[in-house]
C-alpha cells in the first residue's frame, strides 16, 4: 500500500466514524421529537395501498409534475443520489485497492450503462436546479422584497450546499468511470470498450498517458474526495436536524406513506376532525370530555399539541416554495406564507423538544428557557414556552402572528401543490380551533357570524320563514318536504338551496334558474324549506368546531328523517360539507353540484340550448356577450376535482367563445371568500377578489362565469370596483353557469328570465 493510500484510508475512516456517530445521535433525536406529538390512529390503515401510493408519487414524481422541467431535473438527481450511493461504497474499497469492482455487477455492462447515464443526466439535472434557484433568487425578482419568488424565505446556504455536494458526488462518479476505463485499458483491456464504458471511454483515453500507477493514484484521490464530500454532507445535516432541504430525502418516504388518504388523494375536501388522544371529538359528550379540564386539548395551542404526523410534516418541508407561489394571501401582500409557516413550526418544535422531553421525564427546568431571537412568521419574538398563537393588543408575543393565522382562505392551493404531501390547511384550522374554543380570541367580525349561526342558523341572521322567498312567482310549484310531500324518496333529487341561495339576492337568481331548469327537464325535486340550516362550513373553517357539530348534526338528522339519498346543491361550500364532512357524523348521501347535474341533463338531451345566451336574454343585462371565462371555485375544483362539467356546460352553449384564465384548474386563484373570510374585513395588502377580477377581465371575456354564490359575491364586488375605476368595460358581467344555460334555452321569451342581474 502506498503512502497516498495510507493517508487516504486514515482520512476516510476517520471522517466516516464521525459521520456514523453524528447520525447515531441525530436520527434518534429526530424520531423522539416526533413522539412528542399527539396520537393519530388514522394513519396506519391499508398499508399495501399506502406503499403503492408512496412508490407512485416518489418514483413517478406525480406531485412534482406541475413544474415539468423541474420535475425531470429533480427525478434524475434523486435517482442518481439513490443508485450512485453504491458508488460511494465502492470508493471505500478503491482507496485500498484501485482495481476493485463490486461483486457480480461490477463489470456487468448494464450496470455500467446505469452509472454513466445517471451520471451525465444527473450532472445536467443538478446544474439546472442550481441555475434555476439562482435565476429565481428573490434578489432578482421584481416584486417588493422579492416576495413573489417561490424561494423567498428559503435558507439558501443549505440549498446550495446540498446541491453542490450532489454535483461533486456525481462528477466524481463520472470521473472514476473514465479512470476505470483507462486502468482497464492499460491492463488486460478485457472491459475497455464501448459496451462497458459507452459514455466515458472518450475522455477515459485522456488518462492513459498517466501510466497504470498514475491512474491508480488518481482513483485513490477521487475516491477520497467522494467519501469526504459525502461525510461532510452527513455531518452537516446531522448538525442541523431542521435542514429540511436535506432531510426530506429520507422523511418524504414516510410523510407520503402516512398521508391522510391511503389512495393518494390530497388532504383536501373534508377537514380532519378535531381529535383528543387520537379519537375524534364528539361535543355531545362534552361533560365527560371536560372531567379533567387540564388535560383536554381542543385544537392546537402549543407545537406539541400537533399530532406526530403534523411534526413530521414540518420536518419534511423542503422549502421549495410551491405552496407560497400559489397562496392567495401571500400573493396579495399578506403575512401568511404556507412555507414560512411550516418552517416556523419546524424550528419551534426543534427548539422546544429538549424541554418537552425533560417535562415528560419529570425533569422540567425550574426556569423557562431564554427567548428565541430568530425572526419568524410575522417578525414575532417570543419566549420558547409561549403559545403558538395569542391575541396581544400591546404587541406580538406568540410564535405565529394573528394576522398570519386568520389570513388563510383554506383554498387548498398549498396542499395541492406540495410535492411531499404536507397538510397545511388542517394545521391552520387546528390552531384556529384552539383560539376560538379555548382562548375566545378571533377577529371581531366572526363574533357576529357565530351569533347569527347559533341563533338564526344562517350567517345573515335572517328568519327561517324567508328561506322560500326565492320561489315566489315561479310559474310552477316547488315541492317542500314535510308539507307537500312526506319524504325525499317521492322525488328524484333533494335540492339543497343553502343560505346564500335562499337569502343573498344575487344567489337567489341562480337558485331560481336551477329550479326552472330542473322543471324544464322534467326532473322531480323537492326542497326542505325552513327545515334547512347552515351546513356549518364557515363555523368549521373559522375554528368553531362545536358550532359546526351542532349545525351539522341537526342537518344530518333532518336529512336522514326525510330519507334523502340524492342531493343537488348550488353552493360549492355546501357541496363539499354535505358530500365529504357529513359522513363523519353519520350522513351518507349522493351529492352533486348543479353544474354536474345540468351537464348530465344537457348530454341526455333533456335540456337543449338553442340560442346564444345574449340572444335569449331580453332583459338588457348583456346584449353583445359572446365570450366567457370561467372561475373555478376552490371548494368545487381543488377540494373536489370538479373541473370539466362547468366547462362542458359552457361549451354546449351556442355561439359562445371560451377564454381560459392563466390560473385555472388546479392552479386556479381563490376569490377570497373561503375559510370564513367572506365575513371578515380584508385589511392587509391588496384584495384577493380584485386580483382575481383583474385576471378575468384581462382575458377580454364579456362574461365571468362562476359556480358558487360566494364566488359570485366576491367577483361581482371586484368587477364593480374595477368598472367604477374605469379599469373594466361596463358591459362585462358576472353570472352563474346555470343562468347562462337557462337564457340559452329560453329562446328569447318575452318574459323576464331569472338570469338578469339588476
Amino acid at each position: 500500500m502506498s503512502a497516498l493510500q495510507i493517508v487516504a484510508a486514515v482520512i476516510t475512516l476517520g471522517i466516516t466514524l464521525v459521520g456514523i456517530v453524528m447520525t447515531a445521535r441525530a436520527v434518534p433525536q429526530i424520531m423522539s421529537g416526533f413522539r412528542l406529538g399527539q396520537a393519530d390512529k388514522s394513519r396506519g390503515d391499508a398499508k399495501g395501498k399506502r406503499t403503492v401510493t408512496m412508490l407512485r408519487e416518489i418514483f413517478g414524481h406525480t406531485r412534482m409534475s406541475r413544474l415539468p422541467i423541474v420535475a425531470i431535473a429533480h427525478w434524475v438527481t434523486m435517482v442518481s443520489f439513490m443508485l450512485l450511493s453504491l458508488a460511494v461504497l465502492q470508493s471505500y474499497f478503491q482507496v485500498w485497492d484501485p482495481t476493485f469492482a463490486l461483486p457480480i455487477i461490477g463489470h456487468f455492462f448494464l450496470w455500467g450503462w446505469v452509472n454513466e447515464i445517471l451520471g451525465w443526466t444527473g450532472i445536467v439535472g443538478i446544474l439546472w436546479l442550481i441555475w434555476n434557484r439562482y435565476k429565481n433568487h428573490p434578489g432578482r425578482n421584481d416584486s417588493p422584497q422579492g416576495r413573489y419568488s417561490r424561494f423567498f424565505g428559503s435558507t439558501f446556504w443549505q440549498a446550495y450546499f446540498v446541491e453542490l455536494v450532489i454535483a461533486i458526488e456525481i462528477f466524481c462518479v463520472v470521473t472514476l468511470r473514465g479512470l476505470e476505463y483507462a486502468l482497464d485499458k492499460t491492463g488486460d483491456g478485457e472491459h475497455a470498450d464501448l459496451l462497458h464504458f459507452p459514455l466515458t471511454a472518450w475522455f477515459g483515453e485522456w488518462f492513459t498517458d498517466l501510466g497504470r500507477d498514475g491512474i491508480k493514484q488518481f482513483i485513490v484521490v477521487i475516491s477520497t474526495i467522494k467519501i469526504v464530500t459525502a461525510m461532510v454532507w452527513l455531518i452537516t445535516i446531522c448538525s442541523n436536524i431542521t435542514m429540511g432541504v436535506a432531510w426530506h430525502r429520507f422523511l418524504a418516504f414516510f410523510n407520503i406513506f402516512f398521508k391522510r388518504n391511503a389512495d393518494g388523494k390530497t388532504a383536501l375536501g373534508p377537514l380532519k376532525p378535531m381529535q383528543i388522544e387520537g379519537q375524534p371529538v364528539d361535543f355531545d359528550n362534552l361533560d365527560e370530555l371536560m372531567e379533567d379540564e387540564d388535560d383536554v386539548k381542543l385544537g392546537v395551542g402549543k407545537v406539541e399539541d400537533f399530532t406526530w404526523k403534523g411534526l413530521l410534516d414540518f420536518s419534511t418541508c423542503t422549502e421549495c416554495g410551491r405552496c407560497q407561489s400559489q397562496c392567495p394571501a401571500w400573493n396579495t401582500e399578506k403575512p401568511l406564507s404556507p412555507k414560512l409557516l411550516m418552517m416556523t413550526l419546524r424550528e419551534n418544535a426543534a427548539a422546544r423538544a429538549p424541554y418537552m422531553k425533560a417535562a415528560q421525564a419529570g425533569n422540567a427546568p425550574e426556569e423557562a428557557p431564554a427567548a428565541v431571537t430568530t425572526a419568524l412568521i410575522g417578525d414575532t419574538s417570543y419566549d420558547l414556552m409561549a403559545p403558538l398563537t395569542a391575541y396581544n393588543p400591546h404587541g406580538p408575543d406568540a410564535v405565529i402572528d394573528q394576522d398570519v393565522l386568520w389570513s388563510c382562505t383554506t383554498c387548498g392551493a398549498c396542499v395541492e401543490q406540495c410535492p411531499v404531501d404536507i397538510e397545511h390547511v388542517d394545521h391552520i384550522v387546528d390552531m384556529r380551533r384552539y383560539q376560538v374554543l379555548i382562548e375566545s380570541a378571533f377577529p371581531s367580525e366572526l363574533g357576529g357570524l357565530f351569533k347569527n349561526l347559533e341563533n338564526k342558523q344562517n350567517p345573515w341572521g335572517m328568519s327561517a320563514r324567508a328561506r322560500l322567498d326565492w320561489a315566489k312567482d315561479l310559474p310552477f310549484d316547488v315541492k317542500v318536504i314535510g308539507s307537500d310531500i312526506e319524504s325525499a324518496d317521492e322525488v328524484e333529487w333533494l335540492f339543497w338551496v343553502g343560505c346564500a341561495g335562499a337569502y343573498e339576492d344575487r344567489a337567489k337568481k341562480t337558485t331560481r334558474a336551477v329550479a326552472e331548469l330542473l322543471h324544464t327537464a322534467g326532473v322531480e325535486f323537492a326542497v326542505l324549506g325552513d327545515g334547512e340550516t347552515c351546513t356549518g362550513d364557515p363555523a368549521r373553517r373559522a375554528g368553531n368546531e362545536m358550532l359546526f357539530q351542532m349545525l351539522a348534526s341537526q342537518n344530518v338528522e333532518v336529512l336522514n328523517e326525510s330519507k334523502a339519498k340524492k342531493i343537488v346543491v348550488t353552493c360549492a361550500h355546501c357541496f363539499n360539507t354535505i358530500k365529504n364532512e357529513y359522513p363523519q357524523l353519520g350522513g351518507e348521501y349522493e351529492v352533486v353540484h348543479h353544474t354536474q347535474l345540468l351537464n348530465r341533463l344537457v348530454r341526455e338531451k333533456k335540456l337543449v340550448p338553442v340560442a346564444r345566451p345574449d340572444e335569449a336574454d331580453t332583459s338588457g343585462a348583456a346584449s353583445t356577450a359572446s365570450s366567457v371565462t370561467y372561475h373555478d371555485p376552490c371548494y368545487l375544483g381543488r377540494h373536489n376535482g370538479v373541473y370539466a362539467p362547468p366547462r362542458e356546460l359552457i361549451g354546449a352553449l351556442p355561439g359562445v367563445e371560451y377564454k381560459e384564465m392563466e390560473r385555472s384548474g388546479e392552479k386556479s386563484f381563490c376569490c377570497g371568500a373561503g375559510g370564513a373570510r367572506m365575513w371578515m374585513e380584508e385589511k392587509l395588502g391588496s384584495r384577493i377578489n380584485l386580483n382575481r377580477t383583474d385576471e378575468a377581465v384581462a382575458t377580454g371575456a364579456d362574461r365571468i362565469a362562476i359556480g358558487c354564490p360566494f364566488c359570485r359575491v366576491m367577483m361581482t364586488d371586484g368587477l364593480t370596483a374595477k368598472q367604477s375605476d374605469g379599469e373594466a368595460r361596463e358591459e362585462v358581467e358576472v353570472v352563474d353557469v346555470a343562468n347562462m344555460l337557462l337564457a340559452a334555452i329560453r329562446r328569447g321569451e318575452d318574459k323576464e328570465p331569472a338570469t338578469a342581474d339588476a
